[in-house]
């Protein structure tokens, strides 16, 4: 298990140095600097403009400027914001909470309808079930992310009232200071009534929103896995055993069946953490999304930077534990 673990590691470096290049070398791309972001179409003098340009290193070599900003990195150091003064890990730290109590909401929301759906549709296959479940996921893994948010505003808050238009609390009849970052926990923390309510239908929404194409792809691999496995040799001797049918799709079927489903609910956690960005930007979520828009239009560098790689190591670090989940679903993997 050590062994396996070691060699994953290794292999997810050269991925961390490829990905570390390609950020810094995008961020780049992007039309204008700090320096014009800042001054706008006022203009500035250019004893001024090159002083500024010296004090963010922007006069330096690009080459040298990447080296600074790699070796930063490799000494967990992501910068200092250029608009807040503030270390890009400090402001990551802040509203990471936020991104992640939406993407945890948003993936739970998926994994609960999801799995089910898929095992009702493969033992009905065929079915009225089947194919109305196969047409609804197919429907939402299609819809923009933001078409669906502003479909569901319109009708479930602007129509209906049932929910908050945005925000994680109603923060004019409850506040309280945070001592966890997540919404939900600290709520029933400051026994305040009715602020959990509130944070849960704040959270309603932007959770369906992001969550809608990880449902709509985990109910059809999970159909799709279901299909093979129920055709194995295993399934149809536990069947002439007499075994219940919830014994042999739950136990015999089911664990076997989850390989694939596993390996997509990780591959889905970088699809929510980058879903997250319009998420919260449609749903004013104070989170890292929301903060890597506003650092785009500033052309804040260390920010975008930062924030993108410490996404990425979380997502690389999914994908390892995904690894990992593997071998505790199915101890031949190590082996292979």
């Amino acid at each position: 298990m050590f062994r396996f673990f070691i060699r994953r590691v290794a292999l997810t470096l050269p991925t961390f140095v490829a990905l570390m290049f390609v950020t810094f070398v995008a961020v780049r791309l992007v039309p204008g600097d700090p320096i014009e972001a800042r001054t706008g179409e006022r203009g500035i003098a250019p004893e001024r403009l090159a002083m500024l340009r010296h004090e963010l290193g922007l006069d330096r070599p690009v080459w040298q400027q990447f080296l600074d900003y790699a070796n930063g990195i490799v000494h967990g150091d992501f910068g200092v914001s250029i608009v807040t003064k503030t270390p890009v890990l400090s402001e990551f730290a802040t509203l990471f909470p936020a991104t992640l109590e939406l993407t945890l909401c948003g993936l739970a929301f998926a994994i609960v309808l999801g799995i089910p759906a898929g095992v009702i549709a493969a033992v009905k296959r065929g079915s009225v079930f089947d194919h109305t479940m196969m047409t609804i996921a197919l429907t939402g893994y299609s819809m923009p992310i933001f078409w669906w948010g502003l479909l569901l505003i319109m009708f479930m808050s602007e129509y209906l009232g049932l929910t908050p238009v945005s925000g994680r609390m109603d923060l004019i009849n409850f506040y309280f200071e945070p001592v966890t970052g997540f919404m939900l926990v600290d709520s029933l923390l400051s026994d305040q009534e009715g602020a959990f309510s509130s944070a849960v239908s704040h959270l309603i929404l932007p959770a369906i929103v992001l969550g809608t194409v990880p449902l709509a792809v985990i109910a059809r691999m999970t159909r799709s896995s279901m299909l093979e496995v129920l055709g194995e040799d295993y399934v149809r001797t536990a069947r002439a055993k007499g075994l219940s049918p919830f014994r042999v799709v739950g136990l015999h079927a089911l664990r076997n069946a989850l390989i694939p489903v596993v390996t997509v609910i990780g591959l889905q956690t970088g699809t929510l953490l980058g879903g997250a960005v319009l998420t919260e930007t449609i749903f004013a979520w104070p989170g890292v999304g929301k903060w890597l828009i506003e650092s785009i239009a500033r052309r804040d560098y260390p920010a975008l930077q930062g924030g993108i790689m410490l996404i990425t190591s979380i997502v690389i670090l999914v994908n390892l534990i995904v690894d990992l989940t593997y071998v505790a679903i199915n101890p031949r993997i190590r082996h292979g």
